[in-house]
C-alpha cells in the first residue's frame, strides 16, 4: 500500500488538541487543500474564518449569547465542557457556505462542496501530523453565531468549526465498519 493510503486510511478525528497549531506554511497547505474540493459550476462557495489563540475560547460566549437570545440557553454542563475543550485549542476554522447567488447551481451542491473542502482540510492536517476535529456544537445552529463570526446571514450558511492543533494524547485506533455493509451494486434492468 502506498504512503498516501497509509495516511488516508489512518485519519481519524482528534478532538483534544493543544498548541502548537499549524505553522503559517502548514496552514497555507491546509487551505490550499480545501480549495481542491469539487465545485460544480465554479461557484467557489467556501468561506472560512480563522480564529486563533486567545480568541478561540470566546467562541463559547458567542454561542451562550445566541442561546439566550433564542430563548434556549445552552445547558451549563455543555458550556463548561466547551470552555474546557477550547481553552487549549490553538486554531479554529469556522466553515461557511455561500451558495450560487444566481440559483443556477442547487444549494445542496455548494453545501457538499464545503463539506468536501472540510474533509480535505481534515486529511491535510492529519498528513501534517496534526489533530483535527469538525464540530457542529457551540451554537452552530443558532441564529446570530454565524453573523458574529462575519458570515452574512442573508447569503451564507454557517456550517461548523474545525479545531486544529497538536494531539494531546495519541488517539486510540478506531474500529471502522466494513465498507461492504454500506455498498450495493446496481445493474440495468433486463430489456423488456
Amino acid at each position: 500500500m502506498s504512503a498516501f493510503f497509509d495516511v488516508l486510511l489512518g485519519r481519524q478525528s482528534v478532538k483534544f488538541v493543544q498548541a502548537p497549531g499549524p505553522t503559517d506554511e502548514q496552514l497555507d497547505l491546509i487551505l490550499q487543500a480545501a480549495l481542491r474540493a469539487p465545485d460544480h459550476g465554479a461557484v467557489r462557495p467556501w468561506r472560512f474564518v480563522l480564529v486563533r489563540g486567545a480568541d478561540v475560547p470566546a467562541l463559547v460566549d458567542v454561542g451562550v449569547r445566541a442561546g439566550i437570545a433564542a430563548g434556549t440557553p445552552l445547558p451549563q454542563p455543555k458550556v463548561d465542557n466547551a470552555r474546557k475543550w477550547l481553552s487549549k485549542v490553538p486554531l479554529v476554522i469556522a466553515l461557511g457556505c455561500r451558495p450560487d447567488p444566481s440559483g443556477r447551481i442547487p444549494e445542496h451542491e455548494s453545501l457538499l462542496a464545503v463539506g468536501a473542502a472540510a474533509m480535505n482540510m481534515l486529511n491535510a492536517a492529519h498528513a501534517l501530523g496534526l489533530g483535527a476535529f469538525w464540530s457542529t456544537g457551540i451554537g452552530v445552529y443558532l441564529d446570530g453565531v454565524g453573523e458574529a463570526l462575519g458570515f452574512d446571514a442573508l447569503d451564507e450558511r454557517f456550517m461548523g468549526y474545525l479545531a486544529i492543533g497538536t494531539p494531546i494524547d495519541t488517539p486510540d485506533p478506531v474500529q471502522r465498519p466494513d465498507w461492504r455493509d454500506h455498498v450495493s451494486e446496481w445493474h440495468a434492468p433486463a430489456p423488456a
